[in-house]
């Protein structure tokens, strides 16, 4: 096993289980036999899903699992009650609430009759298996598209070339990365203490070693209803999806990208609900990790974690729609220019190899600078059908590390972008209450960009302005 999914698989904690949750709601329903066949003929097509984690001092290891079963993998069940959204939030709840068997290949579906009209297949895969990029290439491995276009080219509409060459440009570097990682985790509490350590090493030419140590250097986030002690009970929670051609529309007209308007989104729901939980947000800030893509194009259908986090800035304590999206837009500009997410990997691939000590110093290190974890993956634009039920609808959940209770998905499907939370549920037993703000603090920017006056550019003076007038 490589050095960073050992990390991901060493980071597990009761309170905060190291696997992605997903949910596929089909419009007809799908019936046992057909998942069973596809998944034999499909997803056992990928040789590790029948393989098991073993951990040893020295490491882990992928091994074939001598008593592999299928059937302890595929689990039927049906909803209580109307069987509605309600309830099928609450059993995806307590499926990412619920360990996987060491003992067995760390992966389940749960196929979920009538729902809807059709059916629901809830999947659970561990990190340690692989990142969402390589993940949303198994979905589609395991879909067919009706029109019959080959899978490779519907790969390449959506994981398009120019968006991932820059990345497979910086992987040769990893390696070295990897190295300097190990040499600044042997430090241990001197690095921390001793900044000089980074100057050091950045003299000799790393620029790693400037973005690990500005990691580190960043205060710990603030102590808001979004920090506290974490349970070992999650709460999931989606909402209605956006259409996607209005978000894009949105994100040209005020010239940021699809991303930017979306974390915007999401942070303007986070400030409504903090506000009324009773926090004062005058300029506060709160910071999520971001995973960045390090998977050249031609390596995304490989399994394994190719990915490194970034700190971005959340503005909660900004009462302006504009304001906060400028603010997210020039974070993310000067993050993609940066080389944490390279630093990242590295200190992962480090902690992956390190003592126990080590690793739990590192991780609550890491987790105590950040509230969430947020994370867009681009999804396939043109329905999937799985076992020939059509795939309505689709959202997945990110596990989070450490001492982080909040986890934010987004994920564009078929014309539509879906938006996701997880919750510690001592943290925030009512995820729908944030839910609920994503669209309203979406449609802010949107109403703020059709009201106003086009000359050149609309920035958040023209929105205080504006809000000003319609208030009045």
């Amino acid at each position: 096993m490589s050095r960073v999914d050992t990390a991901w698989l060493r980071m597990e904690r009761p309170t905060n289980l190291m696997m992605i949750t997903g949910v596929m709601m089909f419009e007809t329903p799908l019936d046992i036999r057909t998942l069973r066949k596809v998944v034999e003929e499909k997803f056992l097509a990928y040789p590790r899903f029948r393989q098991k984690a073993v951990e040893t001092p020295t490491g882990a290891f992928w091994v074939d699992d001598p008593d592999f079963d299928l059937d302890h993998h595929l689990r039927l069940t049906a909803l209580p009650g109307r069987g509605g959204k309600k309830e099928l939030e609450r059993f995806t709840s307590q499926m990412a609430s619920t360990p996987l068997d060491k003992t067995k290949p760390l992966w389940q579906f749960h196929l979920v009759e009538k729902y809807d009209g059709g059916s629901a297949l809830i999947a659970r895969i561990h990190h340690c298996y692989a990142d969402g990029i390589a993940l949303v290439q198994v979905l589609l491995s395991l879909t067919e598209v009706a029109e019959g276009p080959k899978k490779a080219a519907l790969a390449r509409r959506w994981l398009k070339k120019e968006e991932h060459a820059p990345v497979a440009q910086r992987v040769g570097a990893i390696d070295r990365y990897v190295q300097l990682g190990n040499r600044m985790l042997e430090k241990g509490m001197e690095f921390y203490r001793d900044p000089s350590l980074a100057a050091v090493l950045a003299n000799e030419g790393v620029d790693i070693a400037r973005e690990i140590g500005l990691a580190l250097s960043l205060s710990d986030d603030p102590e808001t209803v979004l920090k506290g002690k974490l349970g070992v009970s999650k709460r999931v929670a989606w909402a209605e999806p956006l259409p996607l051609d209005e978000v894009k529309s949105l994100s040209r007209a005020l010239g940021c990208t699809v991303n930017d308007v979306l974390l915007a989104s999401a942070s303007g729901a986070l400030r409504s609900y903090m506000l009324e939980r009773g926090e004062t947000l005058d300029g506060v800030t709160v910071r999520a990790t971001v995973p960045v893509n390090l998977r050249p194009l031609e390596h995304a259908r490989q399994l394994g974690n190719h990915f490194g986090l970034v700190f971005l800035d959340l503005p909660v304590g900004e009462d302006n729609p504009m304001r906060r999206l400028e603010r997210i837009a020039a974070s993310m500009r000067v993050l993609r220019k940066s080389r944490q997410a390279v630093a990242t990997f590295g200190a992962l691939a480090a902690v992956g190899m390190a003592p126990p000590p080590v690793q739990s110093f590192a991780l609550e290190l890491f987790s105590r600078k950040a509230s969430t974890v947020a994370t867009n993956v681009p999804g396939p634009q043109m329905p999937l059908y799985f076992g020939g039920s059509r795939i309505r609808d689709l959202m997945f959940w990110v596990p989070q590390t450490g001492s982080i209770g909040l986890g934010i998905s987004i994920i564009s499907y078929n014309g539509q972008v879906h938006f996701g939370l997880i919750a510690d549920a001592r943290l925030m037993p009512d995820p729908d209450s944030v839910i609920r703000r994503f669209r309203p603090e979406f449609e802010k920017l949107l109403y703020l960009a059709l009201m106003a006056r086009w000359e050149g550019t609309f920035g958040a003076e023209d929105a205080e302005a504006l809000m000003l007038e319609v208030s009045s």
